[in-house]
C-alpha cells in the first residue's frame, strides 16, 4: 500500500522537543514502513524520520503555531506532492477541508485536539465526506452524535525507550512533571502534591506562549525551590533520562485530555503514572498495575507513599502489549484497507 502522511507544520517529525502528534506520525511512518508498506512523509525540511519526505516549509514553524497561512500553504502543497498515493492520512486541521479538491484520493483523519465548541463545528461538517479516528473514546464524550470510523489508541516502540529502575539523580530520587505550562496540566498542582509527600519534584514543559508564560509566572514559579526545580523544555534524549530515573509521572490533569502521550513514554521506561482520571487516563493508565488513579491531590499523595508497590516490568510490558506501535499501525492498516476497498 501507498500511504501518504501529512504532518503538521509545527514541529519537525520526529520532535526533538515537545510534540505528541509529532510523535505519533513519526511511529505510524516507521510502523507501516517496517509492515512492508511504501511510506511519503509530507512535513517540514527539518525532520529526519527515516521515510520519504517531501516538504515546501524548509523548517517547522513553531512559533506561529495555529496560524491559518503557514498551515493552509503546507496542506495545499501536501495534496498536491501525495495526489498519487493509495490514500493519505492527514493529520493538519485544515488539510480535511481541502481535500475535496482530490476526490480520487481516499482521506482520513486524526482529531489530535479537544472537541470543543470550535473543533465540534469543524468535524461534524467533515464526517459525512471524510473517514475520521479519533485517539479516545473519552475524546468523543463533549459530541457522542459524531460518526468516527473508529477509536485508535496511540501507541509505541517500546525499543525507542531506556527501561529505568526509578534510581534518581546525583541529587536523588525524584518524581517528574512532563507536558507544557497550562493550568489544566497541573504543574502547580504537581509541585504542591510532591511537596505533601515530602519528595523532590522536577519539572520539564513547554513554555513558547505568552498564555504558558503568564502561567507559570503566575502560578508555577512562585512555588519553585530546592525541592521544586523546573529544567526548561528539555531535548528528546534529556525527556527519556528523566522518565527512566523518575520514581513516578505525575499527570494531575483538569480537563477532558485526548490522550496524553506522556503516560506511554513514561510507562514504556517502566516508570509509574499517578493521574486525576480525567481524559482519557482511565483508558490508559491500569490502576493498581501501571500507576493509580486518584481522586484528588490527598489521593495522589497517599499514593506516592505506595508507588513502589508498582512493578515498573508491567509499566513497560503494557507499551510492549495493547499500548504498542505494532497493535496502533495494525489497527491503523485495517482501516485503511476498508476506506480504500468501498
Amino acid at each position: 500500500m501507498r500511504i501518504g502522511l501529512l504532518a503538521p507544520p509545527w514541529t519537525p517529525i520526529p520532535p526533538p522537543l515537545y510534540g505528541g502528534i509529532e510523535l505519533v506520525v513519526d511511529q505510524l511512518a516507521r510502523g507501516f514502513t517496517e509492515a512492508g508498506h511504501d511510506v511519503t512523509l509530507f512535513t517540514t525540511g527539518d525532520s529526519t524520520c527515516p521515510v520519504k519526505k517531501l516538504f515546501i516549509l524548509p523548517e517547522a514553524d513553531g512559533f506561529r503555531i495555529g496560524t491559518a497561512v503557514p498551515e493552509m500553504r503546507h496542506a495545499i502543497h501536501g495534496y498536491k506532492a501525495l495526489a498519487d498515493q493509495d490514500i493519505i492520512h492527514d493529520h493538519t486541521v485544515f488539510g480535511p477541508f481541502y481535500s475535496d479538491r482530490f476526490p480520487d484520493v481516499p482521506v482520513a483523519t486524526t482529531i489530535h485536539g479537544p472537541l470543543n465548541d470550535e473543533l465540534s463545528d469543524l468535524y461534524s461538517d467533515l464526517s459525512p465526506r471524510i473517514a475520521i479516528i479519533a485517539i479516545s473514546h473519552a475524546q468523543l464524550a463533549p459530541l457522542p452524535s459524531l460518526k468516527v470510523a473508529r477509536v485508535i489508541h496511540h501507541g509505541l516502540d517500546a525499543r525507542q525507550f531506556p527501561f529505568g529502575e526509578g534510581a534518581g539523580d546525583q541529587d536523588g530520587k525524584y518524581v517528574l512533571f512532563l507536558g507544557r505550562m497550562a493550568s489544566a496540566k497541573g504543574a502547580h498542582r504537581a509541585i504542591a502534591i510532591a511537596r505533601k509527600a515530602g519528595m523532590r519534584i522536577l519539572l520539564a514543559a513547554k513554555m513558547r506562549e505568552d498564555p504558558e508564560k503568564q502561567y507559570f509566572h503566575e502560578k508555577v514559579e512562585p512555588l519553585l525551590g530546592n525541592d521544586a526545580i523546573y529544567l526548561g523544555e528539555v531535548e528528546h534524549e534529556k525527556k527519556l533520562e528523566l522518565l527512566a530515573n523518575a520514581t513516578a509521572l505525575l499527570f494531575p490533569i483538569r480537563w477532558n485530555e485526548p490522550f496524553g502521550m506522556i503516560m506511554l513514554e513514561a510507562m514504556a521506561c517502566g516508570t509509574p503514572v499517578l493521574a486525576f482520571p480525567e481524559g482519557s487516563t482511565p483508558e490508559v493508565v491500569d490502576h493498581g498495575v501501571t500507576g493509580f488513579l486518584c481522586q484528588d491531590e490527598d489521593e495522589m499523595v497517599a499514593a506516592l507513599q505506595k508507588v513502589n508497590t508498582i512493578d515498573r516490568k508491567q509499566c513497560r510490558a503494557a507499551v510492549e502489549g495493547y499500548f504498542s506501535t505494532r497493535r496502533m499501525v495494525e489497527e491503523h492498516l485495517e482501516l485503511y484497507t476498508s476506506i480504500i476497498g468501498k
